[in-house]
């Protein structure tokens, strides 16, 4: 069956892609396990270099690949690119990193050391939002351990996965990466549980990754999971506005708010409020809402139509119940999912567009008199991704710090990660880690070689 590929800007057909049936699904676990056994034997200097070169190949079609992002997923150029100069230097950053044995005991009696080995085949399922970054995400430190990937990139945006794919198997062994494509129940399932795949990362929501770690964990596949967040920023009493307004705009509506560690719910001072919301609010108007080929854009479409309806519905639920509802207007001519850069003032907090993940370009505003009461709110029951305080420093903002229980908390910052900082939620927001040290050791397995003297 053929899966229509649509532009988000335009509505129009990009591409068309055949979905992975079974016979196809199967084949392309036994390709990745049969390089696995040939890319597990291969020295560490040789991977390095080997991850060199695709991230030279990466900048080399940077143009191709930033295009195919824009076309697929219809954020605007600048951060298309931004995304591919990011693939490219994570590629590179895992390619450094290293698995030496680690010696725990070297005594009269023992010599002990930690080994690590590769886990063997590794289950990736991507979503939409960021789909080049994530993939990068998740196949390059399992690549560094010596692993190889079959990668289910998310079925509105898998164009950019199949180029990637095709610069990794070039520059490392043969089908070292192999990509199919569908939904979830007959794609995705279906490879979470092969009995060859021995570790799911999955990037998405919370009930779709609580749903593939139970399959997984049938045969005790190793599970790495980065879920849904709904992201507080609290602003105390004594920020200053003009320092910390543009970049709260940024955290929260970066990728048109299409971001799981995007900033989601902000609580600001009463003695704030008014001077921060109508900074946002000018911020949001000078946006370039359109296609984000066009030269000049700066805020693109919603992704696809059901992000768009879903979040529509949130900003007319918050409108019918009272909430102050602040949206520039569209240009005229615009066809695509477009939504402007919107903010949401004085709502209450049972309303969907606070207590639930927008993901989308929608930031409600919440003033507080009272930084204790508020943070009963602040703290999400369920989500527990990231969180932020902005204000300068005082006994107030590390209490804040301390009171907040998200896997990241950010001082006069949001949403920002690196390639050698440990990221993960709480909670509902995941399980495991990804980047830096500790999440290449999640491609691993244990080995503890103890040797008496």
């Amino acid at each position: 069956m053929a899966i229509n590929i649509i532009n988000p800007a335009t509505k129009s057909v990009y591409k068309s892609i055949e979905e992975t049936d079974s016979a196809g699904l199967n084949a392309a676990v036994e390709n990745a396990k049969s390089a696995f056994e040939i890319w597990r034997k291969t020295s560490a200097a040789e991977r390095t270099q080997a991850m060199h070169r695709v991230a030279d190949e990466i900048e080399a079609c940077g143009a191709e690949l930033a295009e195919i992002i824009v076309s697929e997923q219809g954020k605007p150029m600048a951060i298309a690119q931004m995304e591919v100069g990011g693939a490219a230097g994570w590629t590179r950053y895992n390619a450094e990193l290293s698995l030496e044995p680690v010696v725990i005991e070297d005594s009269a009696e023992r010599y002990v050391e930690e080994q690590r080995l590769p886990v063997g085949v590794v289950a990736s399922i991507t979503p939409w939002n960021w789909p080049l970054m994530i993939a990068v995400w998740h196949i390059m430190p399992a690549l560094r351990a010596g692993c190889s990937v079959v990668i289910k990139p998310a079925s509105t945006t898998p164009i950019n996965t199949i180029k990637l794919a095709e610069i990794i198997n070039k520059h490392t062994v043969p089908n070292l990466v192999q990509v199919v494509i569908g939904g979830g129940r007959a794609v995705g399932e279906p490879l979470v549980k092969h009995p060859d795949v021995k570790k799911l990362v999955f990037t998405g929501s919370t009930p779709v990754g609580k749903h593939l770690a139970q399959i997984a964990v049938a045969d005790l596949k190793k599970v790495t999971l980065e879920l849904g967040g709904n992201d507080a920023g609290i602003v105390l009493e004594n920020a200053d506005i003009s320092k910390v307004a543009e970049k709260i705009y940024m955290t929260s509506f970066i990728n048109m708010g299409q971001t799981c560690a995007c900033l989601k719910r902000l609580y600001v001072h009463r003695s704030k409020y008014e001077a921060l919301s109508d900074a946002l609010t000018k911020i949001a108007a000078a946006q370039v809402v359109g296609n984000g080929m066009d030269e000049g854009v700066t805020f693109g479409p919603v992704q696809n139509e059901k992000q768009f309806n879903s979040v529509n519905a949130m900003i007319e639920e918050a409108k019918a119940a009272g909430a102050e509802v602040i949206q520039p207007s569209l240009p005229a001519g615009l066809n695509g999912y477009f939504i402007a850069p919107t903010l949401i003032k004085d709502p209450k907090h049972d309303m969907s567009v606070v207590c639930e993940e927008q993901f989308g370009p929608v930031l409600p505003i919440i003033p507080y008199d009272n930084l204790e009461e508020v943070m009963s709110h602040a703290i999400h029951k369920e989500f527990a991704l990231g969180g932020s305080v902005w204000g300068e420093e005082c006994p107030e903002r590390d209490w804040v710090v301390e009171q907040l229980d998200s896997g990241t908390v950010w001082i006069n910052n949001h949403a920002e990660v690196l390639p050698h900082i440990p990221f993960g939620g709480n909670k509902d927001s995941g399980m495991g880690v990804e980047f830096g040290q500790e999440g290449l050791l999640e491609y691993t397995v244990r080995k503890v070689v103890n040797r008496a003297k």
